[in-house]
């Protein structure tokens, strides 16, 4: 059984910056998709960024050129850079690993932007 463990969110005023992490209990070099997304209150799961197993990342329009993901294969970590942020951006980030024929989730970190 796979686990990933979210850390780093917060609150933080808008305009500002965070940073949150996801340790993945496996070695994550062969694996396919590693990404975030997320859920506000009332509205559905959304993908936010996801970054391939060749380094090749992609992002939802509302948060490029805001946001970035990258992974440490060594450390087994994915992490989600949030610059510029919006009280829009308020949500619980959730992590997820998809081999190809499963997904994993973890549990959410709350991140809320307000002044």
């Amino acid at each position: 059984q796979v686990q990933l463990v979210e850390s780093g969110g917060g609150l933080v005023q808008p305009g500002g910056s965070l940073r949150v992490s996801c340790a993945v209990s496996r070695n994550i070099v062969g694996i396919y998709v590693l990404g975030w997304y997320r859920q506000a209150p009332g509205k559905e799961r959304e993908v936010v960024a996801q970054i391939t197993r060749g380094g090749i990342s992609n992002y939802a329009d509302s948060v490029k050129g805001r946001f970035t993901v990258s992974r440490d294969n060594a450390k087994n970590t994915v992490d989600l850079q949030m610059s510029s942020l919006r009280p829009e951006d308020t949500a619980v980030y959730y992590c997820n690993l998809h081999t190809g024929t499963q997904s994993y989730w973890g549990q959410g970190t709350q991140v809320t932007v307000s002044s």
